[in-house]
């Protein structure tokens, strides 16, 4: 009995502890099944299909290739997977990655990169590559987290280091995780980790996905988006979430649950650069909808952070799949991906009494042009890159 407690002080320590990150950093898993040339490859080509959890093989060795030598000033990069779904993705050990977000570390040199289902083969859920030269990308280092899967957003921290929101639990329910790295990439916090926040995430579905850090006004927006199990089949129903989580960055510790009535997948959140209120706009999926957030106001109940409508995109923005936004960098626009309906809406918010839709009124490629030509997209742009008078959009 005494070995068995012992097994499990670990994982009480990391679910119980201070809601600091811990500066000891918590182990990757080695793969379940090793690669072993000869005898793992005809396993992984006939392992049959099973409904979530997959047989964990190691991956096919992929076909070589050689790069370009093309230098671009500008570049962006796509992590993409292999399309069998058994050949190895890009420079990984690992197949069934589902390559998703991207971010970059502040100083340019580190790229890391979001395994979606990394989880149905029990592999490692984040990637690091190493872009000192940013025309060769290499494979640095993989971890994962004890408590969470389902990698998405992703924000790099001033001193080094990310946060990212994991939706899922290890199993991909709820509740997910928020997760943050030291400078190492090395994980070191699940949050929330104290009593009170353990206690918040158990009581609303806490599937985060958005992600935005008001770095001067000690405050974090998560916006819960779907129960990752939920989507995969066979499935009773996806679970969609209608919250936001507002958070004190320097405790890691969740302040309030901010509710968006009926709506259906809160997919994306950003902070507004420069709002004198510290506002932020997030996406309502269900309902089409881009809500204003202000975290500093009080609603009837005493409760801080307030949501309130800001602009409805119409019929054919609802129930798209999903609503990824950003905002340029003087906070005047923002960019919308109305997924399924194969379109990118675009609003104009120097006036938020007096918001503007753009894309119905003027070409879109005039519309980049003149909004290009007076602001930048913001920093950390995982989903789109500008140049010229294009904008290239990725999953």
């Amino acid at each position: 009995m005494t070995k068995f407690f012992k097994a499990l002080l670990p994982l009480a320590i990391v679910t119980w502890a201070s809601p600091v990150p811990d500066p000891d950093p918590q182990l990757s898993l080695p793969p379940l099944i090793p690669s072993i040339p000869g005898f793992t490859d005809p396993i992984a080509s006939t392992a049959p299909p099973l409904p979530v959890l997959q047989v964990p093989t190691p991956p096919l060795t992929s076909p070589p290739f050689t790069g370009s030598n093309i230098q671009p000033k500008k570049i962006g990069y796509f992590w993409t997977g292999a399309g069998d779904n058994e050949h190895a993705d890009f420079s990984l050990p690992t197949a069934l990655t589902i390559p998703h977000h991207l971010g970059t570390s502040l100083d340019g040199k580190t790229l890391v990169g979001g395994g979606l289902l990394s989880l149905l083969k029990l592999q490692d859920t984040a990637y690091y590559f190493d872009v000192s030269n940013p025309y060769r990308p290499a494979f640095k280092k993989s971890n994962r987290a004890i408590l969470a899967a389902v990698t998405d957003e992703i924000r790099a921290k001033p001193d080094g280091g990310f946060f990212i929101t994991y939706m899922g639990s290890a199993a991909g329910t709820s509740p997910g995780r928020l997760i943050e790295t030291d400078a190492n990439f090395n994980i070191i916090g699940q949050h929330p980790q104290d009593v009170a926040g353990q206690a918040n995430i158990l009581s609303a579905q806490f599937s985060p996905h958005g992600l935005s850090v008001n770095w001067d006004k000690n405050i974090i927006l998560t916006s819960d988006f779907v129960v990752p199990l939920s989507v995969l089949k066979p499935s009773l129903g996806i679970q969609r979430a209608n919250t936001l989580r507002l958070w004190n960055l320097a405790s890691r510790t969740i302040i309030s649950t901010i509710t968006i009535p009926n709506g259906g997948g809160i997919q994306d959140v950003k902070f507004i650069p420069g709002n004198p209120e510290s506002a932020a706009l997030a996406t309502a999926v269900h309902l089409g909808q881009v809500w204003i957030i202000y975290p500093f106001r009080t609603d009837s109940n005493g409760n801080q952070g307030v949501a309130q409508l800001l602009y409805d995109l119409g019929p054919k923005a609802q129930d798209v799949t999903a609503i990824y936004s950003d905002i340029t960098q003087d906070g005047r626009f923002i960019y919308l991906t109305l997924t399924t309906a194969n379109h990118i809406a675009a609003l104009d918010i120097s006036d938020l009494n007096n918001v503007k839709r753009l894309e119905t009124q003027i070409p879109f490629n005039q519309l980049l042009a003149l909004t290009i030509s007076k602001s930048r997209p913001t920093r950390n742009t995982s989903w789109s890159r500008i140049t010229s008078s294009k904008l290239v959009t990725s999953a």
